[in-house]
């Protein structure tokens, strides 16, 4: 189980406990975080569950692959650095108190 908090663009956040195996993007929508829309239920075929990592974390998490590289070139202004698609990012212990922030808007 990790608790993750989820930042709105407005700056509303929501700190939620995801089991582990769940993806950050299962996390919000079975918790109802607005932000993540998930058009494509995870199959990594839209855009729409991209969210910026917090810095203190984009060094922790696993790389990118190329899927996701491509996908995030059709997310709402995607930062190199920082911006993951939340149904690529499988919960674990090692996630607990990840802290992710929605865009302005998804596409």
């Amino acid at each position: 189980m990790a608790k993750i908090t989820y930042t709105e663009h407005n700056g509303t956040e929501h700190t939620v406990d995801v089991a582990n195996g769940l993806t950050v993007m299962e996390g919000a929508r079975d918790n109802n975080i607005p932000g993540i829309e998930a058009d494509c239920g995870g199959a990594c075929a839209c855009s729409t569950c991209h969210v910026y990592v917090h810095p203190d974390w984009v060094e922790k998490l696993p790389a990118k692959d190329d899927m996701e590289e491509d996908m995030l070139d059709f997310a709402y202004e995607p930062d190199p650095a920082r911006s993951r698609l939340t149904c690529q990012l499988k919960v674990t212990d090692a996630l607990d108190g990840l802290v992710v922030q929605m865009p302005e808007k998804q596409i």
